[in-house]
């Protein structure tokens, strides 16, 4: 079996919450796997999204995905059906599930026609040109509907959601340049190969 570590800073504020209690807890990619039949409607046994207000999850950090999940279960993040399924997970079922989409293979490729410095400048840096984030602090983009991108882009800028980056960065943009950063990340093309 394969397993995962994931390193935490417990108590520290992390994209949306804290991490309580789960220090250095390895994650078990098979354990996850089975667990993951509870995320298959909408985030797909792969980690590819199923319903547009479901983000891609396959191939995403370990850390971040347990840092999500956390941030639902503790109520720091908020969402209907999140919330509700993350209420149950306890420290271990958390790190098993993100052993096991971090396990999963993604790639991305950017559209014909489109160069990497054409990427949203605010956006590269942790996101990638091509949507894979180049930091355990930030999600993919890559192939994400535009819908959620922009949904989550306003929730940033408004104040539902809070990050120390994102929350400064959505702030300064407009409803038309949120509408283009979602289609640029919508438009690049997402693939996962799911693990054997």
């Amino acid at each position: 079996m394969q397993k995962v570590v994931l390193a935490y800073l417990g108590g520290v504020l992390l994209t949306q919450g804290t991490v309580a209690g789960a220090q250095d807890l390895a994650g078990d990619v098979e354990a996850g796997r089975k667990k993951a039949g509870m995320c298959r409607t909408c985030h797909g046994i792969d980690g590819v999204g199923r319903i547009p207000i479901a983000p891609h999850i396959g191939g995403e950090s370990a850390a971040y995905l347990a840092r999500q999940l956390a941030a639902f279960r503790d109520g720091t993040r908020t969402h209907e059906m999140m919330s509700v399924v993350a209420k149950g997970l306890d420290d271990q079922a958390i790190a098993d599930l993100a052993a096991w989409y971090s396990a999963q293979q993604a790639s991305a490729s950017l559209p014909s026609g489109k160069t990497e410095n054409m990427a949203p400048g605010a956006c590269v840096a942790c996101h990638g040109a091509d949507g894979l984030a180049t930091i355990d602090d930030a999600p993919n983009l890559a192939g994400e509907n535009a819908i959620y991108i922009d949904t989550q882009l306003k929730a940033f800028r408004s104040g539902k959601r809070k990050h120390e980056i994102m929350s400064e960065i959505a702030a300064g943009l407009s409803d038309a340049e949120i509408r283009a950063v979602a289609d640029w990340y919508a438009g690049t093309k997402l693939e996962v190969v799911p693990v054997k």
